[in-house]
């Protein structure tokens, strides 16, 4: 395998700073993360990325609103998306904003390579302009409410506008598109997404305005510079922009296709435009734009009217981290929308987690610590329930990096934690407190195998959670050196012999706090 072969890039879409982020922004920040930790124990050189797409007529707007510069606003802003990274413990490689100087010179450099290629002309556009959603729609998207206000489909107003703009040839593009989604059944997924962007661009795709003259808080047009970019062609090129384009000499260039994790309201953008400039610039296209569902608070969608926007700081304040990003992962369908609720955490907080792996790590590792002299026992003959148990745990990774590969991180999880409840049955079944005084070798053996269970789903569970994982893995006195996937299996088996303290409890049950 070449080097380049075993590279993983995978990116976060890039959070509009325009305001502070809500907890949707952090769904997708944890989930990019656990495909790129993911990808790291498995032994993949990863570049992960994330940041902020900064520019924009809705930017401008705030910024005049609040009597500061957009820039200010911008830097503000931003400060906090990536507190949010740190807060949630993402491993991103780099984190890029739109207004660096390194971002200036791969959006003109991007443009440049379409102009050159013929696909980029100036004429005159009008249409319906949202602000919020910073695109133009068709009259017939459009609907004008009883008070008098023409909307778009989600519900922001729209304005007639009407102005100079370079186009992009995306009528030019819809053929090779639709050849290329032919020829990569994974490249858009999941499939509901898929068939959305194919029946758009069957439907005909018209030529984009990609530039304005009606606000300057943007990147100008080369050789133009009345004229600034669209925002969208500015935002996509930020992925290309963190691994040196232009400069495709940079060893970072190596990682170039990678994956976008985005939200599925921002998918005809990646799917459709963003492919069309890169086909256009002579660039390879990414390998895959995988976009994941809403996240509904009990059931409804987040609104600011209504009052139930979560604030993604304090719901790790109140639950913990890691069961924050195990809840999320494990109890939403990844691609689909899903519902959280409070109850709903702190039940999946006690089942899987409290009384799942948590009990049986303690149960097992306390009767080792007090019956084998506190340290990993000895490993005597192995039954059948024995070596089912082991082919068991030894044998998940393969389902595990099958669902990881398809995206479905939460099968993935529900492989893992099959795994404890297997464990718990064969732990119960075996009943080694009884072997204490009938055969002490069995029961030896018993504890050794489901201590070896244990440190085989902790060492599965480091992406999803990676500290408390890390504290079941120094239970079991696990190396830091030995904690990844190559070390699953036989390959890193527990040693008899090796000392191990009293277990502390990894996750402690979760009470919610009385009204």
């Amino acid at each position: 395998m070449s080097d380049k072969a075993n590279n993983f890039y995978i990116t976060t879409p890039i959070f509009y700073p325009n305001g502070t982020p809500h907890i949707g922004h952090a769904y997708t920040m944890i989930a990019t993360d656990v495909l790129a930790r993911f990808a790291r124990l498995d032994g993949r050189n990863v570049r992960f990325l994330s940041g902020t797409d900064e520019h924009g007529q809705k930017m401008q707007q705030t910024a005049e609103k609040e009597g500061i510069a957009p820039i200010e606003l911008a830097t503000r802003n931003s400060a906090v998306f990536r507190d949010l990274l740190a807060r949630l413990n993402c491993s991103n490689d780099d984190y890029i904003r739109t207004t660096e100087e390194r971002h200036r010179v791969a959006v003109q450099a991007l443009w440049k390579r379409m102009e050159e290629n013929g696909d980029i002309y100036l004429g005159k556009y009008g249409g319906w302009y949202s602000v919020r959603q910073e695109a133009y729609f068709d009259e017939s998207e459009t609907t004008l409410g009883e008070d008098g206000v023409r909307r778009e489909p989600l519900g922001s107003p729209v304005e007639w506008v009407e102005e100079e703009s370079y186009f992009f040839k995306l009528s030019a593009y819809g053929d090779k598109l639709l050849e290329y989604y032919e020829a990569h059944p994974d490249f858009i997924g999941p499939n509901e997404r898929r068939n959305e962007v194919v029946s758009f661009v069957k439907s005909g795709l018209k030529d984009l305005s990609i530039s304005r003259t009606t606000f300057d808080w943007g990147i100008p047009v080369p050789g133009n510079p009345d004229h600034v970019m669209y925002v969208w062609v500015d935002a996509l090129t930020n992925y290309i922009t963190a691994l040196g384009f232009p400069d495709e000499a940079n060893a970072l260039w190596d990682f170039w296709p990678g994956i976008h994790i985005i939200g599925k309201d921002i998918i005809r953008f990646h799917a459709v435009y963003w492919p069309a400039f890169l086909m256009s610039a002579g660039v390879a296209l990414p390998k895959r734009v995988y976009a994941h569902g809403f996240l509904l608070n009990k059931g409804e969608k987040m609104s600011k009217s209504v009052g139930n926007v979560v604030d993604p700081f304090n719901l790790v304040e109140h639950f913990g981290l890691d069961p924050i990003r195990y809840f999320f992962l494990r109890e939403v369908s990844f691609g689909q929308d899903g519902s959280y609720s409070d109850e709903g955490i702190g039940t999946r907080i006690n089942s899987d987690l409290a009384n799942g792996i948590g009990n049986l790590a303690s149960r097992s590792l306390s009767m080792i610590v007090k019956n084998c002299d506190g340290q990993v026992p000895e490993c005597g003959p192995l039954t059948d329930d024995d070596k089912a148990m082991l082919e068991t745990a030894d044998g998940v990774i393969a389902t595990v990096r099958a669902d990881m590969d398809k995206l479905a991180i939460h099968r993935a999880l529900a492989a893992i934690i099959g795994v404890v409840s297997d464990a718990d049955r064969y732990f119960a079944g075996q009943e080694p407190w009884a072997l204490k005084k009938t055969d002490p070798e069995r029961m030896a053996t018993v504890l050794y195998v489901t201590a070896e269970v244990v440190r085989q789903v902790a060492i599965l569970l480091q992406p999803a959670m990676p500290e408390s994982a890390a504290k079941l893995l120094d239970l079991v006195a696990v190396p830091e050196t030995e904690r990844t996937f190559a070390h699953l299996g036989e390959a890193g088996r527990l040693k008899p012999g090796t000392p191990l303290e009293k277990p502390a409890p990894v996750f402690p049950r979760y009470v919610a706090p009385e009204e």
